[in-house]
């Protein structure tokens, strides 16, 4: 079960990071403006999207749920990488410098995936994905107050590892809106 899921990450991400290619080549970095507090707002956003179309069971824009979770796994890659550059980094970085990354911050969260997966038994099978949702909201409250703190924690793990969690979070609900489909 676990090279399965590994081999359904590698996919879903794969195709994320085309949309993430595509959109590089058609806007820029135009996001290294956002500071991470407007990333967490524009991931939120996704999110409380498709808790709003689960819960009225019906939706008036075109994209749907997938491509919500989609754009949730490109901000949240988005962010991580925003994390590790500066002030002094140029705003227009081109995808060449951008792939790899792209690449390190998703291997990084794969690892997590993995070692996760390896303690919970894949519990997240058995999750509906109205439940899942409703942890990636709570995990942006999480980033939210973090945020306000300036970045501080006395317990709890940073941000990154929340960002992370939450690309997880919609790569397992991918697979399962994918898996019911088959």
């Amino acid at each position: 079960m676990k090279d399965r899921t590994i081999h359904q990450y590698r996919e879903i991400i794969a195709s994320c990071k085309e949309i993430f290619a595509k959109k590089t080549k058609d806007y820029g970095t135009a996001w290294r403006i956002l500071r991470l507090p407007s990333i967490t707002d524009q991931i939120f956003i996704k999110a409380q999207r498709i808790r709003s179309i689960q819960e009225k069971g019906s939706q008036k824009v075109g994209e749907d749920i997938q491509s919500e979770f989609i754009g949730i796994i490109n901000y949240c890659i988005i962010a991580l990488i925003q994390m590790e550059l500066s002030k002094d980094d140029p705003m227009e970085i081109s995808y060449e410098v951008l792939e790899p990354k792209y690449d390190q911050a998703a291997d990084a969260t794969l690892q997590l995936l993995a070692n996760k997966n390896h303690d919970y038994g894949e519990a997240w099978r058995e999750m509906r994905i109205s439940s899942i949702t409703d942890i990636i909201l709570m995990k942006l409250l999480r980033v939210k107050q973090i945020e306000d703190n300036a970045g501080k924690t006395i317990i709890s793990e940073g941000i990154d590892a929340n960002y992370q969690d939450m690309i997880n979070y919609s790569v397992f609900c991918m697979i399962k809106l994918k898996e019911e489909k088959a």
